[in-house]
């Protein structure tokens, strides 16, 4: 066991010694896919199959901050997934409200909350907005935690709040639309004010957005990983920063 052990850290150094620090993404979002097939694959429930992806977020966002990463992003639940059947979703609320406590609690990373706390049950939605609130003041990693997130959602949410915000100055709807453009929809999505994502990681071998950052995400570049989420390795991730700093970013030319 020791020498696939060595071999593995020496195959992990040379990975990091590729990768040009000028090189590295300011903002990394991940889609943390197959939960739920690593649990079926283990013959355990699915909810240790959520469990064992959520203990997964600290090890990455450690890789991140370690990388010199600004932002990330964690897709944890999708509007779509408030349709799981009750005693799933019951379990991952759970567990979803737990780790970002724990994360909020470490002290290293500043949490914002990027998702519609409408959609969520008023107990999680105060206990995110509380994570926001104890860690505004600290200066390290930004962790966006997508929770009850949808990429239409967000853009109709823009929108709204655009219309609203116009409204209160006494801006016509004529006058909107001709002043209308890119950035004024960027200052009302959920990450304003933050660099869009320069890489996706999606794991799971699926190869969608799944609406995750709709519009954030129209020049970024994308990486597709075989590994279900809770067997994610950093191998897997310095695979993806170094595919990332071999890329000539043409910025959707």
């Amino acid at each position: 066991m020791a020498l696939p052990g060595l071999l593995y850290r020496i195959y992990q150094r040379r990975l990091l010694a590729s990768i040009p620090p000028e090189r590295v993404p300011r903002h990394v979002a991940v889609v943390m896919d197959g939960n739920r097939r690593w649990a079926r694959a283990a013959g355990s429930t699915v909810s240790k199959g959520h469990r064992a992806g959520a203990d997964k977020i600290p090890e990455f966002l450690g890789w991140c901050e370690d990388l010199g990463v600004d932002v990330v992003t964690i897709y944890m639940l999708s509007t779509d997934n408030l349709s799981r059947p009750p005693e799933e979703l019951e379990t991952l609320l759970a567990i979803i409200e737990e780790t970002v406590a724990d994360l909020a609690a470490s002290g290293r990373w500043r949490i914002n909350l990027v998702g519609s706390s409408d959609v969520l049950p008023p107990s999680l939605a105060t206990h995110l907005k509380d994570a926001v609130g104890r860690t505004a003041a600290v200066s390290g990693l930004v962790v966006n935690v997508a929770v009850g997130y949808g990429g239409r959602q967000e853009l109709a949410d823009a929108v709204r709040s655009l219309l609203h915000e116009q409204a209160s100055r006494g801006t016509t709807i004529e006058e909107l639309a001709e002043l209308l453009d890119v950035e004024h929809i960027a200052e009302h999505l959920y990450t304003k004010g933050q660099p869009d994502p320069d890489l996706v990681i999606r794991t799971s071998g699926e190869q969608r957005l799944s609406g995750f950052l709709l519009w954030q995400s129209a020049h970024s570049e994308f990486y597709f990983c075989e590994a279900l989420w809770p067997d994610f390795r950093k191998v897997d991730f310095l695979r993806a920063i170094r595919a990332f700093a071999a890329r000539n970013r043409r910025y959707g030319l």
